[in-house]
């Protein structure tokens, strides 16, 4: 966490990053269901950094949080592929749901499982703690959605007894540099998929782009009309 700003106002993804810690050190034996009720409760009416920091400041994964965002990387899949840990390693959906998506750091393994639940782990914008990372899922009647970015080339070996696996992405290459990701675990009565989206930028993007070309189209449309109620008189043939 960052310690520098103390005053400055927490947002709700913020506190939800605490709340992650908070739920994997609850799946770890390191809070009980009381400690784990509270420093929630605390969580969620924190509104600067002072108050979240020390909900997890005795937590092992507490100092790998970084609830400053840091600088843009610069697009190229090299710049998202940073070494080190990983924002988060665990998600637990248990008659509930998780999710993980924006800007955080994948790291080597992440292992997730979800009973009468559901949960979403978006990779468009995350960074990759190697050129290979690993997302063990584990769907009980419950279901989990993977979504990857055009580019990544992804590789499924999860089990569906009652179930599926989604392996509609499978086999398609990967850009050069790009990282691999591997999907295990296994499905039952419910289902792990997997979907290519574009980056949230990129969609903004194209439909600006798609607006502008409706616009001048309409713009040559009233010029043409426009110039036709304007046509000097022995123009026609």
């Amino acid at each position: 966490m960052t310690e520098e700003l103390p005053e400055l106002r927490a947002s709700d993804a913020d506190r939800e990053r605490v709340a992650e810690i908070l739920r994997e050190a609850l799946a770890e034996g390191r809070l009980d269901m009381e400690e784990f009720g509270e420093r929630l409760d605390a969580t969620y009416k924190a509104r600067t950094y002072g108050e979240l920091t020390p909900i997890t400041r005795d937590l092992p994964v507490a100092g790998t949080v970084n609830l400053v965002k840091g600088p843009e990387p610069d697009g190229s899949w090299a710049s998202r592929i940073t070494g080190g840990e990983g924002t988060s390693s665990l998600g637990v959906a248990v008659m509930s749901g998780f999710e993980r998506k924006g800007r955080w750091t994948v790291p080597r393994r992440f292992n997730c499982f979800a009973f009468w639940g559901g949960g979403e782990i978006d990779l468009r914008e995350a960074n990759f703690a190697d050129r290979e990372v690993v997302i063990n899922c584990v769907a009980i009647m419950g279901g989990i959605n993977v979504v990857v970015p055009p580019g990544v080339e992804v590789s499924t070996r999860g089990i569906g007894i009652m179930g599926g696996f989604d392996q509609r992405e499978d086999g398609i290459p990967g850009d050069p540099g790009a990282p691999r990701v591997i999907i295990t675990g296994f499905a039952f009565w419910g289902g792990v998929g997997v979907e290519r989206k574009l980056p949230r930028a990129e969609r903004r993007r194209l439909r600006e782009e798609r607006r502008q070309e409706k616009l001048q189209g309409k713009q040559r449309q009233a010029l043409d009309k426009h110039g036709s109620h304007h046509r000097p008189y022995g123009d026609d043939d």
